[in-house]
C-alpha cells in the first residue's frame, strides 16, 4: 500500500507536468487572469551595483501558486530571463510557503498575495544615464483545490542606471516574509527509511505547529508526519522518505516554518552525526477562548493603574468629576466612554491583524513605530496643553462644560490609542493568542481588553454610591483643569523625546517647531474668542495649512539609520537569535530584556529593577550575558522572536539559567530581587 502510495503522487506529479507542458506554449503570449503577475525594481542602480528585482504575484480569490519544491502535486514557476549585455539576474528567493493536504497530496502553495525577489547584477561598464530594458518569461501553474490551469506572463522593466533613488517601500514587506538564514551549521543522516536533521535552534523558541519544506525532489515523504523533538538546543526532525526515493544527496536545502504566522529559517544541511532524538516538541498551547477572555478584560482593567495610562489621566479625571451632575448623564457618559474605547480597541486590532495577513512584521502597540503618528500624536498633546491653560476654548473631550456623550466617546478613544500600547499583567497571553487565532476569536479579545479598561468609569456610571464619593460641579474644577497641564505638558514632552528617536534630529525639531506654530494659531484664536469675535474659519484653515505642510514635510525628514543604544550599568548586548545560541551553547545566564522608548512599564522597569548597581553586580558576578531588544522602531527579528514565544508586544523578559536549562518568562512587572537572586543562583 505505501508503494502504492507513492507511485499514485509520482503518477500526479507527472501528470501535471505533462499538461503544463502541452498548454503552457499556447499559453505564453497570454497575461494570467488567475494569478496576476507584475516585475518591479527596488530603486534604480549605480555601475557595478546589485539592485532587487520582485515578482509580485497576486492570485485570485480561492486560486493558489507554489514554492521551488511544490510537493506531491503542482509545478513550480520557471523564469526564463532576457538582460542587456553584462546584466546577471541572481538565485530566485521565494517567501515561507504553506501547506495545503488535498486527497492525501500535499502541496507547498502560497494561497495570498506574494512576492519573489531576485537579485540582479548591473555590469561595471553599465553606461549612467542610460535604461536597461529588463524582459522575463515567466511560467507557473494557477490551482484551486479542484482545477489547475498553465499560466505564463511576458514581464517587463526599465531599469535607470542612476544614483538610487525613488526606492519602492513594497520590499520591505515582501522582504520580510523570506526565511531568515540558519547561521549554524545543521546535519543530516539515513537510519532506514527515516531522514533525520539536527537543526541548531534556541530551546527557547516555542514552535507552534512547524513544518519543513525540503527543497530537494523526493527525497522524504510530503504527506507524512514530521516528527520534532529537543536535544539541549537542537532541534532534532525526523521525516519519512518515500518508498521510491531520490537518491541520498551531498546538501539538504530546506525551509522550516517556526509558526502559524508565516516565520521561517532557512538552511543548508550536510552529511553528519544527528545526536538521538530528545524531549518531544511541546507545542505552545493556546488557552481556552474563555480564559482568554478573561485575561484580556483583566489586562484592560489593570491598564488604569499602569504608568502608560498616566498621560490620559488628567482628561479620565475631568471627565469622572462631570458623571456626578446627573444619574441619566452620567449613565449616558458611561456608555458613550466605553463605546469609544471599545471602537478604538477593535480598530487597531482589526488593522494590526489586516497588516500581518499582508505580511508585515507588526505586533502590539505598532502605531508608536511610526514616526508620523507620534508626530501627530505631539501636536494634539499640545494643544489639549494649550487648552488647558486656557488659551483657548474648544469642546476638546471632556473638557468643555456641554460636550456630553460625544465629548465622553472621542475620551475613550484618545484612552485606548494612548493606553494600549503598554502589555501588563494577564494581558500578554491574550494579546498573543489575538495574533494568531482565526479573526473572529482575535477580534473578541479586543473587545475584551476595551471593555476592561473602561469598566471603571463604567463602574461610576451605573453605582450611585461610586458616583456620591465624587466632588460635586464647581469652580474648583477650573483650578483642576489649570493643574493638569502639567502631566499633560510632560507628555508632549515625551513625545518629542520619542519623535527624536524614532526620526531623528531634523524630524524631531520640524515636528516641535509645528507643534510651536500649532500654540501661535491656537493662541491667535483664544484672543479673538476674548474679544467676541468669531475664530472658527480662521482656525480651521490655518489647522489645515498646518496639516498640509506636515503630510509635505515630515516624512522626507525621517532618519531611517536607527541609533545605537548605550550598553547601560548592566553591559547589555543588542539582542541577535545568533548571540543568544552562542551565550546559551556556552552554559552562561542569559537575561533577555525586550523594552521601547514608548513603553513606560518598561522604562519603569529599568529604573526599579533592571539599571541598578546591585543588579548589574550581581550579573557581573554570575557572568550574565544580557541581550536587549530594542523595540522603538520596527525590527523584524524581534517581532519574530515575540511572536515565537506567544507575546504580541513589550515589555518582556526572559531568564536562561546556566548551563543550558529551559528558559524562563518573567513577569512584565519586575522587582530587583527576581533578578539578583538569578543570578546569585547562577553563581553558585
Amino acid at each position: 500500500m505505501a508503494l502504492l502510495s507513492s507511485s499514485l503522487r509520482i503518477v500526479a506529479r507527472t501528470l501535471v507536468f505533462l499538461l503544463a507542458a502541452l498548454l503552457a506554449a499556447g499559453a505564453a503570449q497570454a497575461q494570467s487572469t488567475n494569478i496576476t503577475a507584475s516585475l518591479a525594481a527596488e530603486h534604480s542602480a549605480m555601475p557595478g551595483e546589485t539592485v532587487t528585482l520582485a515578482i509580485d504575484m497576486r492570485p485570485a480569490q480561492g486560486w493558489h501558486g507554489y514554492w521551488i519544491n511544490p510537493g506531491d502535486a503542482g509545478l513550480g514557476m520557471t523564469l526564463d530571463w532576457t538582460l542587456p549585455q553584462g546584466f546577471k539576474a541572481g538565485e530566485a528567493q521565494y517567501p515561507v510557503p504553506q501547506t495545503l493536504l488535498v486527497s492525501g497530496l500535499m502541496n507547498h502553495v502560497y494561497k495570498g498575495d506574494y512576492a519573489v525577489l531576485v537579485p540582479l547584477q548591473v555590469p561595471q561598464d553599465a553606461r549612467p544615464g542610460s535604461t536597461a530594458r529588463i524582459a522575463l518569461l515567466a511560467r507557473w501553474l494557477a490551482c484551486t483545490d479542484k482545477v489547475c490551469v498553465p499560466e505564463s506572463g511576458h514581464l517587463t522593466l526599465s531599469l535607470p542606471v542612476s544614483e538610487p533613488g525613488g526606492r519602492d517601500q513594497r520590499f520591505d514587506k515582501w522582504r520580510a516574509r523570506l526565511p531568515a538564514p540558519l547561521d549554524a551549521p545543521a546535519r543530516f543522516a539515513l537510519a532506514g527509511h527515516t531522514l533525520r536533521l539536527a537543526v541548531p535552534l534556541p530551546a527557547s523558541v516555542e514552535l507552534d505547529q512547524p513544518h519543513l519544506f525540503v527543497e530537494n525532489d523526493r527525497v522524504v515523504d510530503y504527506a507524512a508526519p514530521q516528527r520534532f523533538s529537543r536535544n539541549g538546543n537542537t532541534l532534532i526532525i525526523e521525516l519519512k522518505q518515500p518508498e521510491v526515493a531520490a537518491a541520498t544527496p551531498d546538501s539538504l536545502s530546506s525551509v522550516l516554518r517556526l509558526g502559524t504566522s508565516g516565520v521561517g529559517l532557512s538552511f543548508t544541511a550536510t552529511p553528519g552525526t544527528v545526536p538521538p532524538a530528545g524531549k518531544p516538541l511541546k507545542q505552545s498551547a493556546t488557552p481556552a477562548l474563555p480564559v482568554l477572555l478573561l485575561g484580556a478584560l483583566l489586562g484592560g482593567l489593570l491598564l488604569n493603574i499602569m504608568p502608560c495610562v498616566f498621560p490620559i489621566l488628567s482628561l479620565k479625571a475631568i471627565s469622572l468629576a462631570r458623571a456626578g451632575e446627573s444619574e441619566a448623564q452620567a449613565r449616558r457618559e458611561g456608555l458613550a466612554y466605553t463605546a469609544g474605547v471599545i471602537a478604538a480597541c477593535l480598530a487597531l486590532g482589526a488593522l494590526l491583524l489586516v497588516l500581518r495577513a499582508g505580511g508585515e512584521e507588526i505586533g502590539w502597540a505598532f502605531q508608536l513605530q511610526e514616526p508620523g503618528v507620534v508626530a501627530l500624536l505631539l501636536l494634539l498633546a499640545t494643544a489639549i496643553t494649550a487648552n488647558f491653560l486656557g488659551l483657548f476654548e474648544v469642546a476638546l473631550p471632556g473638557l468643555s462644560d456641554n460636550d456630553g456623550s460625544r465629548g465622553a466617546f472621542a475620551t475613550g478613544l484618545l484612552a485606548a490609542f494612548v493606553a494600549t500600547p503598554c502589555t501588563g499583567p494577564f494581558m500578554a497571553a491574550a494579546m498573543g493568542a489575538a495574533l494568531l487565532l482565526p479573526a473572529a476569536e482575535g477580534m473578541a479579545l479586543f473587545a475584551a481588553l476595551g471593555l476592561g479598561l473602561a469598566l471603571p468609569f463604567l463602574a461610576v456610571a451605573f453605582i450611585p454610591a461610586l458616583r456620591g464619593m465624587l466632588p460635586r460641579p464647581g469652580p474648583w474644577m477650573t483650578h483642576f483643569r489649570r493643574w493638569m497641564t502639567l502631566p499633560m505638558g510632560l507628555t508632549a514632552l515625551a513625545l518629542a523625546s520619542l519623535a527624536w528617536r524614532l526620526g531623528g534630529a531634523g524630524f524631531a525639531v520640524a515636528a516641535i517647531a509645528l507643534a510651536v506654530l500649532l500654540v501661535a494659531l491656537l493662541w491667535f484664536a483664544g484672543g479673538r474668542q476674548k474679544r467676541g469675535q468669531s475664530a472658527g474659519l480662521a482656525t480651521i484653515v490655518g489647522v489645515a495649512l498646518l496639516a498640509g505642510v506636515s503630510l509635505a514635510v515630515l516624512p522626507g525628514l525621517v532618519a531611517r539609520d536607527k541609533a545605537a543604544a548605550e550598553p547601560g550599568i548592566t553591559g547589555a548586548e543588542p539582542f541577535s537569535e545568533v548571540r543568544l545560541a552562542d551565550a546559551r551553547a556556552a552554559g552562561k545566564p542569559v537575561f533577555v530584556w525586550m523594552t521601547a522608548d514608548w513603553c513606560l512599564t518598561c522604562k519603569v522597569n529599568e529604573q526599579a529593577a533592571i539599571e541598578r548597581e546591585a543588579t548589574a553586580e550581581a550579573f557581573r558576578k554570575a557572568g550574565v550575558v544580557v541581550l536587549r531588544g530594542d523595540w522603538t522602531r520596527r525590527d523584524p527579528a524581534i517581532t519574530r522572536y515575540l511572536t515565537a514565544n506567544g507575546a504580541a508586544g513589550v515589555p518582556y523578559y526572559q531568564w536562561f539559567p546556566a548551563g543550558g536549562g529551559e528558559g524562563e518568562t518573567l513577569p512584565q512587572v519586575l522587582t530587583p530581587a527576581m533578578l539578583i537572586e538569578r543570578a546569585e543562583q547562577a553563581s553558585r
